[in-house]
């Protein structure tokens, strides 16, 4: 039992962390119906703009907590601008172009981020310095839970809860499913769209920045390319609870996450890949509009 509960503790802290990234694809895909599959590779940037951060104001001598909040908002305002960038430099011109063009697009770009990466960071392994000190905040009949894990959780669940507020009761986060439900009626309305659309990607680059910073703490060696499978798994994530729906890649993270550290303990760690895919393959089959997703039709 105590083997399932700390496998449980895992996984939700990994599960978190796939939800954060998962938010970015669904609320991009919600706004534009475009699969950004450009974001793994944001976070890979915002793991690395905290890891420079870090060296940059020599943080990892002395960990404090401060120092790793300043090393946190800065990833996610530098991911936050790296967004702007992508939406206003690629994706804005194809706005009324083939939705196929638009995915090239963004393949394209992460085909670039990911050489640019190799380029600019190189293209060996670099460690992510310790900017708070490990420790163990429960340590009991074989479970332990550290004091990096329980930072990983509460900072994923606070930004998630911050966002569905933020998309809930502000003035901008209305306009957001104002657009998304229909983007010439929000434009008629007064709402300017394009600024909506940039805010979107504004926000789910610096979600994908917090993630990248946060698995930095526990799994410090960070490099070029990776965020090619996480990428992979938070879309998996985001189609799973119901790509759009922002609930729904929470969940939809969470149960990825469990999966994957579950197949691990008990299975293989071979198959740690191959979970997310096979969770793909069957909510396809059985329910291609996601868990919490609603099926709508399409007019032809």
């Amino acid at each position: 039992m105590s083997e399932f509960l700390q496998q449980l503790i895992n996984g939700i802290a990994w599960g978190s962390i796939y939800a954060l990234i998962a938010l970015g694809y669904t609320m991009v895909y919600g706004v534009l119906r475009l699969i950004n599959f450009a974001h793994g590779d944001v976070y890979m940037v915002g793991a690395f703009a905290g890891f420079y951060a870090v060296r940059w104001l020599d943080l990892g001598q002395e960990p404090t907590l401060f120092g790793a909040v300043v090393v946190f908002l800065f990833a996610m305002l530098v991911c936050a601008l790296l967004g702007f960038i992508i939406e206003r430099g690629a994706y804005k011109p194809l706005r009324k172009a083939p939705r196929l063009t638009a995915l090239i697009t963004a393949i394209g770009i992460s085909l670039f981020l990911e050489n640019a990466g190799q380029l600019i960071f190189g293209a060996d392994p670099k460690f992510f310095p310790q900017i708070i000190t490990k420790s163990d905040v429960i340590s009991s009949g074989g479970i332990i839970l550290t004091n990096q894990q329980l930072i990983v959780l509460v900072v994923s669940l606070c930004l998630m809860a911050s966002l569905q507020l933020f998309i809930k009761k502000t003035k901008t986060g209305k306009a957001m499913r104002a657009v998304s439900f229909n983007r010439d009626a929000a434009s008629l309305m007064g709402i300017s769209v394009d600024r909506i659309i940039s805010i979107t990607f504004m926000i789910g680059s610096a979600l994908a920045a917090a993630a990248g910073v946060l698995v930095a703490l526990t799994n410090p060696k960070i490099e070029p390319l990776m965020g090619i499978m996480p990428g992979i798994k938070a879309f998996v994530a985001a189609v799973l609870g119901g790509i759009g729906n922002i609930p729904g890649a929470m969940l939809g993270g969470m149960i990825m996450g469990i999966a994957e550290v579950m197949v691990v303990g008990y299975v293989s760690s071979t198959y740690r890949d191959a979970i997310a895919f096979a969770i793909l393959i069957i909510i396809l089959l059985f329910k291609p509009s996601g868990l919490m997703g609603a099926f709508t039709g399409e007019k032809v």
